[in-house]
């Protein structure tokens, strides 16, 4: 890809400086989805992705069980691995395994929390001829080391699950534009992304009757008031989703039960919030699968495959770099 097309990364920020800019905003407050997934978020994830309710993870391992050696067909000369946001590498397994039947296979998981990185690496192990390359870091700092010192093997990046619609849009095309900007043409991006279903399958998705979700969401306050020495209350902290139909996302917000005062005195800030007021903290989008080839082309990527689930809407996406 020419290098024009590179996206200049935003100045980096602290996750403190990223908390203060979020609680600070004039209007609807925010804060970054990578507060989820300290040690307490990650676990609270993985009962997530066991709901019967979020049905997306079983879909995401439906796929990869039974199409895995489809996705992995054009590589058939061996390929080296990088995913991004491994967590614990459970369904990632199917992919691996396939691979190291034919070769030994190098896997680069990429992902923020360190206590993911070693049930990743428990998980994993054991798979004959697999050399796991652990890298705490951010998606794109992660992927840059891998490609500042790969060998001439193609590369095959996994992005798997739904968390490129944490992106919205503008920023999820820059998000595909750089990863883009660290491949050769012809190597691969297997991008999961969920698709549009009606809205109160969706609800209860992210809205589970045994408060899982809730739990996660609120976390990123207990992790403010661990990390940032603040004196949130959870009590007084609702778990709410909204659905926003004309962009076709679902939104998580907490919401202030009472007018009150947050104090981080580690970052020497204090925040008031108002009785109902909210804070955003995390989105999802869904896709329609007309809209995704478009979608990667933009980026400089060919959709080479796709594959969905028939019990809940959800596609794997084999997304070929092209010149």
């Amino acid at each position: 890809m020419a290098s024009s097309l590179l996206i200049p990364p935003p100045a980096q920020l602290t996750l403190g400086d990223e908390v203060v800019a979020g609680l600070t905003r004039p209007g609807q407050k925010t804060l970054p989805s990578k507060l989820f997934y300290d040690q307490v978020g990650s676990v609270l994830f993985e009962a997530i992705c066991a709901l019967p309710e979020y049905g997306l993870t079983q879909a995401d391992a439906r796929l990869l069980q039974s199409h895995a050696a489809a996705m992995i067909a054009p590589f058939a000369g061996g390929v080296t691995v990088a995913e991004l946001g491994s967590g614990t590498g459970e369904k990632t397994r199917w992919i691996l395994e396939t691979l190291c039947r034919r070769q030994p296979t190098d896997y680069y998981p990429i992902e923020i929390s360190s206590l993911a990185l070693k049930q990743c690496q428990a998980e994993l192990a054991a798979i004959p001829g697999l050399t796991i390359h652990p890298q705490e870091a951010d998606y794109l700092a992660g992927l840059a080391a891998l490609a500042a010192l790969r060998g001439p093997a193609p590369l095959l990046v996994l992005f798997l699950g739904s968390t490129f619609g944490n992106f919205d849009p503008g920023p999820g095309h820059d998000f595909l534009v750089n990863v883009r900007s660290l491949l050769r043409p012809g190597d691969g991006l297997l991008l999961g992304l969920d698709l549009v279903k009606p809205v109160k399958r969706v609800k209860l998705a992210y809205d589970d009757p045994a408060g899982v979700t809730a739990a996660f969401n609120r976390n990123a306050l207990a992790r403010l008031n661990r990390e940032f020495d603040a004196d949130f209350d959870l009590r007084y902290w609702r778990h709410k989703i909204r659905y926003t139909r004309p962009c076709e996302r679902v939104e998580m917000h907490l919401v202030s039960q009472r007018d009150q005062t947050a104090h981080l005195r580690a970052l020497d800030r204090t925040v008031a919030f108002a009785r109902g007021e909210s804070i955003w903290t995390e989105s999802s989008h869904k896709f329609r699968p007309a809209g995704i080839a478009p979608l990667v082309a933009a980026a400089g990527f060919r959709l080479h495959r796709q594959w969905r689930d028939d019990r809940w809407p959800f596609a794997e996406n084999l997304c070929l770099a092209i010149e």
